[in-house]
């Protein structure tokens, strides 16, 4: 089977499988944050989304985190040590995501 190529990168990268429902707070958003600032570069936002449970989601995709650089550079050096990364026990599957989407908070 073909890969499908990587999307181009943009500034903001998608973190999934980092952690389960309900364990989202504001204390995990600036933990996201400070160490994104210290490793990558300077963060605009974080945003954690948990999708609505009657999606019938599997565990790994029911919470999204995005995080907004300031520039794409950034998001590349974020993306290229976070994806595969563990966290809490779970891998952490890093993408890049379509700037005009999340602007429009679509984050689905």
């Amino acid at each position: 089977a073909k890969q499908k190529a990587a999307a181009a990168p943009t500034r903001v990268v998608l973190l999934r499988n980092m952690v389960g429902r309900g364990e989202v707070d504001d204390a995990l958003e600036d933990e996201v944050a400070s160490e994104c600032v210290s490793k990558y570069g300077s963060v605009r936002q974080v945003t954690f989304f948990e999708a609505n449970e009657s999606l019938n989601l599997p565990e790994g995709e029911a919470v999204r985190c995005f995080v907004l650089f300031e520039d794409c550079g950034g998001a590349m050096r974020a993306h290229a040590d976070l994806n595969g990364r563990f966290f809490g026990g779970r891998k952490v599957v890093a993408e890049f995501y379509n700037e005009e989407r999340f602007a429009q908070d679509d984050l689905f």
